[in-house]
């Protein structure tokens, strides 16, 4: 069972899915859906159109490079198989596979942090901006009120001091 992948998006096409044009120079094209054959009828460029896996690695939304992909290569040698080497080839290519997803998942996790971070520093400037409408007035009523008092007993304290020594100097007192 051979899975190809979309000329137009590369996805994958299991078989018995999806339609095959052959051009006059004998290249044959492989599409998953009508929508993927279409696009390329009308000779759209996959790297421009949104939803494919081209446009996607060219924007930074998807891994493009990796050594994992160097195992996905076409090899036009052919080779003969016995049932070890076959068997090896198999646990080989489930083991790329887990390890892909591992890093694709990784460098997703890495985009989205990156976002989070920017939201949340938007988050706090916009909540410094928009302090007065968060706090309520009376919420620092008693603060104020003890520091208002504070403040009065030091002036109080310091004008008692000078009032001191008015009346040992003078004996009258004046404000």
């Amino acid at each position: 069972m051979r899975i190809e992948t979309c000329y137009f998006c590369s996805s994958r096409i299991f078989p018995g899915h999806g339609i095959q044009f052959v051009r006059n120079d004998c290249k044959i094209f492989k599409f998953c859906r009508s929508k993927c054959h279409a696009a390329f009828k009308k000779k759209k460029n996959p790297r421009k159109v949104k939803w494919t896996k081209a446009y996607r690695k060219t924007v930074g939304k998807e891994l493009a490079i990796d050594p994992s992909f160097e195992f996905e290569k076409r090899r036009h040698l052919p080779i003969k198989y016995s049932r070890e080497t076959w068997n090896k080839a198999v646990e080989a290519m489930k083991k790329v596979e887990t390890i892909k997803q591992k890093r694709q998942a990784n460098y997703i996790m890495q985009r989205l942090r990156k976002g989070r971070e920017l939201e949340e520093q938007r988050d706090v400037k916009e909540v410094q901006r928009d302090l007065s409408l968060i706090k309520s007035p009376a919420a620092g009523l008693k603060d104020r009120k003890e520091k208002e008092k504070e403040t009065v007993d030091e002036q109080m304290s310091e004008s008692g001091e000078e009032m001191e020594g008015v009346v040992e100097d003078g004996g009258e007192v004046t404000l």
